[in-house]
């Protein structure tokens, strides 16, 4: 038998209704197990879907074993992965996407869901699949949450946002998973996509700034954990605007000059964007502010 034929098999048992918008519980199929789609099939496990089958870069690889492992999986080359599988998760880099959507394409079920995991790529990158199996429902389904250490991160999932593209049991998948789906248009991908990136990757490194400057004056890290999440909550429950505080917002351009000329050069730079962010932010963008900040 051809592996990578098409089953074309009734769904077993226990498989959701293909074509349905309920997702109920069924066979998952996991391209890339790396952090986010481990972490997304163990939430799926935790709610009644089986992970049948892993693929990675290839079967032997560390993270394929590991996955196939966890989950009592077959571990299968891409090309083969899809077969019996009522759900394909593809997580992989977005750069691979298109690539591995060509090579599950001749090997999933009939009617089977093909989901990928992009923040910023919308069904475009599914084409390959659409191309030749016009059976087949696709879309995506991006957890908006950091994922970074694997243990456990699929607890996170529970209770976070996930932007979904598809038919209708996309959204449902989601909901099944504890997240609240919302819709964005595929022209507005990168611009979602970049705003995640800031409230989570330009977070983290506006935090490492603050690690160096705070070592610097000899402050520990730990002593500015209060004041951010304090920060944080202030700005979900007030809005940006209203929860700027500090020398920008009273206009106290004498203190950021003393800012700057405390800091290190190499800080200077993003201490600059910063503060003329805030600026913005605060109605403020003036000559006066410009002539501090540059």
């Amino acid at each position: 038998m051809n592996q990578n034929a098409p089953n074309q098999g009734s769904p077993s048992p226990g498989s959701p209704s293909r074509g349905s918008s309920s997702p109920g519980s069924g066979s998952v199929a996991l391209v890339g197990p790396g952090r986010a789609g481990t972490a997304l099939a163990r939430a799926l496990v935790a709610v009644g879907h089986e992970v049948i089958a892993v693929a990675g870069r290839a079967p032997d690889a560390p993270s394929v074993r590991g996955a196939a492992e966890e989950f009592a999986a077959h571990r299968r080359p891409v090309g083969a992965v899809a077969n019996g599988a009522d759900l394909v998760i593809i997580a992989t880099p977005d750069a691979a996407i298109s690539d591995v959507a060509e090579a599950v394409a001749g090997g999933l079920d009939v009617d089977a869901l093909v989901l990928h995991c992009s923040g910023s790529r919308g069904l475009e990158v599914l084409a390959p699949i659409a191309a030749v199996r016009p059976d087949a429902r696709l879309g995506g389904l991006h957890p908006l949450q950091t994922l970074p250490t694997g243990a456990l991160d699929e607890a996170r999932l529970s209770g976070a946002w996930a932007a979904v593209t598809g038919p209708p049991e996309v959204g449902a998948l989601a909901e099944q998973l504890g997240m609240r789906p919302f819709t964005v248009l595929d022209e507005d991908r990168d611009r979602y996509h970049a705003a995640a990136c800031i409230a989570s990757n330009h977070l983290v490194a506006l935090l490492g700034q603050v690690e160096r400057v705070a070592a610097a004056a000899g402050v520990p890290f730990a002593a500015f954990e209060p004041l951010v999440r304090a920060t944080v909550d202030n700005v979900f429950a007030l809005g940006p605007e209203a929860a700027l505080t500090g020398p920008i917002s009273r206009g106290d351009l004498s203190t950021v000059a003393r800012h700057l000329a405390a800091v290190a050069d190499d800080e200077q730079r993003a201490y600059r964007a910063l503060a003329a962010a805030a600026a913005r932010l605060a109605d403020r963008d003036d000559d006066a502010v410009r002539n501090v900040v540059g």
